[in-house]
Parts: C-alpha cells; structure tokens; sequence
C-alpha cells in the first residue's frame, strides 16, 4: 500500500516579469481572478484534494501570501463591527489549523526543481504534490484530486498532462509515451522545452505533480539543463524506469495564468461561473461586441 500523499509545494518565488508593472510590488500569486488570488485557488485545491501540509518556496517581496493566509485581527473585528458577516465568513474559511503551513526561501531563482529541492526537508520521507498557481484549472473534481486518484491505483509518479499545439512544445516538459488508454498514458521519456520537431510528442506537463521522494536525490545533483536552470523534469526523467510513471489528461480546463491573455481569458470564465456577477458581467460584455 502507498504511502497517502499528505503535503504539498507550492513554488512562489517567481518574479512574475510578465505582469510588470502590477507585480513590482505584489507577487504575481496574488493576482485576482475576480475576488481571489491565484494562490488561493491553488491552496483551495490542494486542500480538497486531502492535503494536510503547504509548504511554500518563497522569495523576495513575498511577504503577502503570508500576510494572506494569516489572521488579520483589525479586519476581522471591522467586519464583526459593522455586520458584514458573508464577508468575515470569507477571510475566516480560508484560514488553516494552526501548524499547517511552512514557508522556506528560495534565496536565488534558479529554476523549478531548485524551488522543489529547497523543500526537501520539509516532505522528508513521502509522495508529495506539487501546484504551480500559474496554471488555474477549472474543473468539476479537484485537477490534484485526480493525480492522487491515479497514484493510490498505480503508485509512483504522476503528472498532469495535456496535448499542446505542436509549435508550442518549446515551452513544456513533452512525453515520450508507452502504453496508453487515452486517459492515462505510460512515461517511457522526459524532454524539457524541445523544439517542435524534435518533441516526442505534444503530450505536455502542465503544474500539477504527484512525486516520489526519490526526486530530491536527483535534484541534489544541482545539474542545469534548459534555460541554464535546474529543471524538475530532468530529475523526473531519470526516476523513469525504476518506479511506475503516469501522465494523466485530466478533466477540466486549464488557464495558463503566466499569460497575460491566459489570465483574461481565466477571469472571464470564472466572472460568467458565478451565479452572483455572471448575469451583469454578460450583459456588460454585450457592450464591447
């Protein structure tokens, strides 16, 4: 039986360059899409996906996803104040048990794995998550909840994945494929950001994972590979082979958030998902037909 995958990271110290300048002063975690930051989304996630321990890999300036996630007494007690009880319900629900977060530096960015190794004493011994809030998924059932689905069934590592446009595997960790039911497809290869014609496929990793703890040993190598960084994928590729490894094409739709026009596009359908604003943000929409 596998061990039950507790804990989560979430690598959160990206400079966010695209969103400048929004983000020169707030980490790009905390744009909203509508009234909730990305990174909430992703706790959220995480947390229905039975997930006891976040373990975030800050960096500088990200003192506001901590703020986020913490007790603010002085708005709590102005909301109580003033009857506004939806809204204290809302910053109140979001809080966790006490114990349950951890935050470690990442003091230079050298690229994800180096974020994903910086937290290895934190999941110790264990499968583990990892969320990047860049990537939003809307869907019915939690995107991790599927992933762990899929490992309690085969064990070993399990990534999300999904057919990209074949120009666009540059920018994605793409699968070399074995057996595959069209659902959940066998890894028998990694390849960071190769070019289109030489991508194995289209079939492309997306930021949800479910990892073994055998990772860490690989990214203790601190070998860079694409980009000049320290690439997770490279460390997955060489668990190939010695443990089962999945690429699941999960249900829901990605947002690749990271994107300017990702994070629009995000927005709008989660503005027209909410009974509250939907019927008003259609109609403001018929404005600019």
């Amino acid at each position: 039986m596998q061990k039950p995958v507790r804990k989560a990271v979430f690598p959160v110290g990206g400079l966010g360059t695209r969103f400048l300048p929004a983000t020169k002063s707030m980490p790009k975690e905390m744009l909203p899409v509508v009234d909730k930051p990305l990174i909430q989304y992703a706790v959220e996630e995480a947390r229905e996906s039975g997930i006891e321990e976040f373990i975030f890999v800050t960096g500088r300036g990200k003192s506001a996803i901590e703020d986020h996630f913490d007790h603010s007494y002085e708005l709590n007690d102005m909301l109580q104040q003033r009857g506004k009880s939806n809204a204290l319900k809302l910053v109140t629900d979001m809080l966790m048990r006490p114990g349950s977060f951890a935050y470690i530096r990442q003091q230079e960015p050298l690229g994800l794995g180096h974020a994903v190794w910086c937290a290895r004493k934190l999941v110790g011994d264990e499968p583990f998550a990892v969320i990047l809030a860049d990537d939003l998924v809307q869907s019915q059932r939690p995107c991790l909840r599927q992933l762990v689905d899929v490992y309690e069934e085969t064990g070993g590592n399990v990534v999300a994945v999904m057919d990209v446009p074949r120009e666009h595997t540059d920018r994605y960790g793409v699968l070399r494929t074995g057996e595959d039911d069209g659902r959940k497809a066998e890894v028998l290869g990694l390849v960071e950001k190769p070019k289109p014609a030489e991508a194995p496929s289209t079939l492309s990793v997306i930021g949800r994972y479910v990892l073994l703890p055998e990772v860490f040993d690989h990214l203790e190598r601190q070998e860079k590979g694409a980009g000049g960084e320290i690439q997770l994928t490279d460390a997955m590729a060489r668990m190939i082979g010695r443990h089962p490894f999945h690429g699941l094409r999960f249900e829901g739709h990605r947002f690749d958030c990271g994107d300017k026009v990702g994070f629009l596009e995000a927005t709008l359908s989660y503005a027209l998902d909410r009974d509250d604003i939907a019927p008003a943000f259609r109609e403001a929409l018929t404005r600019y037909r």
